[in-house]
């Protein structure tokens, strides 16, 4: 068996009833169900045509019926979808982090394929220097690869990893399986470094595959605005920020976070990198009480971090999630002090960049702070996304300077 598998003897013909022509030929890797005109009784992960009303072959991927993504593009009319074409998208993807990151001696945690952003819909692979961490998104990925030979490959491609771990999605039994080589040790999380930072993450019991690499320029950004000042990191996880604040020269940095676990890493992350433990102060307490609670005693920090877990998990919520980033973001504005740096962030596809900046807006404004600009950012080079997806441009991150 093959890096993929066939679970249908003869492909499913899905046939479109909304005009997508023009979307699927420039790139767009997602089908909905409400675009088909029926939806064809098959196992998900089923090899599928998807075609025109007038029996045009448009693309090849893969189907899955009782996903709000039923199909996902792989090869587009003439490509053949086959183990040549996957394997040919996995060395691409490898490469280029080779020229990322190599020789991998200051950052050896980073992205390794990222899904539809590498041609591999559905696959998403996390390197933390001698591990590997395969997260495969929903039922039709489960089913199209195959995951044991991906470890495989993987193993062979990087000769120093020592373990391949399969994530499980939320809500699944377990946390997930060894894919090849050693078992991660419960107790024990990976040691990884990123632009010569060191860290560590649990890939069994942490969050996503343990480690939100995706920050990784921002982070670095704000180590350098933080020289001799006291910053403010909040949803802080396991530290990440607050440790580049540290290593850039901070007097004094807060990590907030309402997760106790988290915040232990935070400070083995800090203590991890030889910074002095007096520096660093770890807060167990909800992120809006905290703010507030630091606005009524007129509490000031010359940086500010922001940066929330999704609070659209879909269009529905969108609305709703607009208020409660502009209630969050006016709040860190508060507690930033004059002539300080706020950064933003979101990591919700479904809140567009126009609309996270209007957000950002309207906040400083309840706040009634000035703002300017000094960057605007998303995610990182190992996460690539198709040019005509822009919603897998999912991060935004965006850095004022405040006035008095």
């Amino acid at each position: 068996m093959g890096l993929i598998k066939v679970v249908n003897e003869k492909p499913v013909h899905l046939v479109l009833s909304k005009d997508r022509v023009r979307s699927i030929k420039r790139g767009h890797p997602w089908i909905f169900p409400e675009v088909l005109r029926e939806l064809p009784k098959a196992p998900p992960g089923s090899l599928a045509l998807l075609k025109t009303v007038d029996g045009e072959i448009l693309a090849k991927g893969y189907y899955d019926p009782g996903s709000k993504l039923a199909f996902r593009t792989f090869a587009l009319q003439r490509e053949k979808l086959d183990e040549q074409l996957v394997t040919a998208r996995l060395e691409r993807a490898a490469e280029l982090r080779d020229v990322l990151f190599q020789p991998y001696d200051t950052t050896n945690g980073f992205r390794l394929i990222n899904g539809e952003g590498d041609g591999l819909p559905g696959l998403v692979v996390d390197v933390y220097d001698t591990a590997a961490v395969m997260k495969l998104d929903g039922a039709g990925a489960e089913s199209f690869y195959n995951a044991e030979e991906l470890a495989s490959w993987l193993m062979r491609r990087l000769p120093h990893l020592r373990t391949v771990f399969l994530k499980y999605r939320s809500g699944e039994e377990g946390r997930g399986r060894l894919l090849a080589g050693q078992a991660p040790a419960p107790d024990q999380p990976v040691r990884f470094q990123e632009n010569g930072v060191q860290f560590q993450a649990d890939i069994v019991q942490g969050q996503k595959t343990g480690f939100f690499l995706d920050q990784r320029d921002n982070r670095s950004f704000v180590g350098r605005l933080s020289r001799d000042k006291r910053m403010l990191n909040v949803f802080g996880y396991t530290g990440g920020f607050s440790v580049y604040a540290g290593m850039g020269g901070a007097r004094q940095v807060t990590t907030v976070d309402v997760g106790r676990a988290a915040l232990s890493y935070a400070t083995a992350n800090w203590a991890l990198n030889g910074l002095v433990p007096e520096h660093h102060e770890a807060v167990a307490e909800d992120a809006f009480e905290f703010l507030d609670s630091a606005a009524k005693a007129r509490e000031k920090w010359e940086v500010v971090v922001i940066d929330p877990p999704s609070f659209a998990p879909n269009k529905q919520a969108a609305e709703k999630a607009r208020a409660s980033y502009t209630r969050l973001f006016a709040a860190a504005a508060a507690v930033t002090a004059p002539h300080g740096f706020l950064s933003l962030a979101s990591c919700s596809s479904h809140i567009d960049a126009p609309t996270f900046m209007e957000v950002c807006e309207d906040a400083l404004g309840r706040a009634r702070r000035q703002g300017y600009v000094l960057r605007v950012a998303g995610q990182p080079a190992d996460h690539p996304f198709p040019a005509a997806a822009h919603e897998l441009s999912y991060l935004k991150f965006i850095t004022f300077r405040l006035e008095g």
